[in-house]
């Protein structure tokens, strides 16, 4: 049966989650469950408040405690429960995770310049390459906007998961250097309308205390 083209976009509304201890530390946390600090928790409440007018019919989380525990103070504001999404988690950066970035430079070298130089196939060594994660996270991306039609959904989410999605949404290769921000808790629009994806916005923080981090190396 073929799909009937529709007027109207699936907007999705990305939040990355609050600031913890480890993302003012500059550790890289990947897959370790790290739970949100003080300023991570009141960044989580200023998401859900500022989202309370965007009709949202669902939201979306990686089950990571960051992610999870900003999505629940989000969608206690709107009125929604939010749906566990393992395939948003971060990265799975092998030997890396718990090492600050300095940390990973100097003992981990040639697979630092790897990662710094944004090698697609490099996996941290039983981590996870850049190729990988694109795929588990996109994959997702459209299958939660083939279940929303043209409605307006959240997805909140991790920095190296922004990163790619950005990628992915602009066309741009995964070996191109970061040219945009990724703060905690900034909230970005994507939309996607008969299988064409747009940036629609990117970083917001107007919602937020200033000094929103972006620790995360370009």
């Amino acid at each position: 049966m073929m799909e009937i083209p529709t007027s109207a976009p699936t907007r999705i509304c990305l939040v990355r989650h609050g600031e913890t201890e480890w993302n003012a530390e500059r550790r890289i946390q990947g897959q370790i469950d790290i739970g949100l600090n003080e300023t991570g928790c009141r960044q989580a409440v200023a998401a859900g408040r500022w989202l309370k007018g965007a009709a949202l019919v669902a939201l979306y989380s990686s089950d990571l405690k960051r992610a999870w525990t900003t999505a629940q103070a989000i969608g206690a504001e709107i009125g929604l429960a939010p749906t566990a999404v393992p395939e948003m988690r971060e990265r799975r950066y092998g030997v890396f995770e718990g090492l600050t970035y300095d940390e990973a430079k100097a003992h981990h070298p040639a697979g630092y310049a790897a990662f710094e130089g944004r090698n697609a196939d490099y996996d941290f060594e039983n981590g996870e390459s850049l190729k990988a994660m694109f795929a588990r996270v996109t994959g997702k991306l459209q299958e939660i906007a083939s279940a929303h039609p043209g409605r307006n959904v959240a997805v909140v989410l991790h920095g190296g998961v922004l990163d790619v999605i950005n990628r992915f949404v602009r066309g741009n290769p995964l070996e191109m250097p970061r040219d945009f921000l990724i703060p905690n808790a900034g909230i970005n629009w994507i939309s996607v309308l008969n299988g064409v994806w747009q940036l629609e916005t990117w970083g917001e923080t107007d919602h937020l205390e200033p000094g929103a981090l972006d620790e995360l190396p370009s």
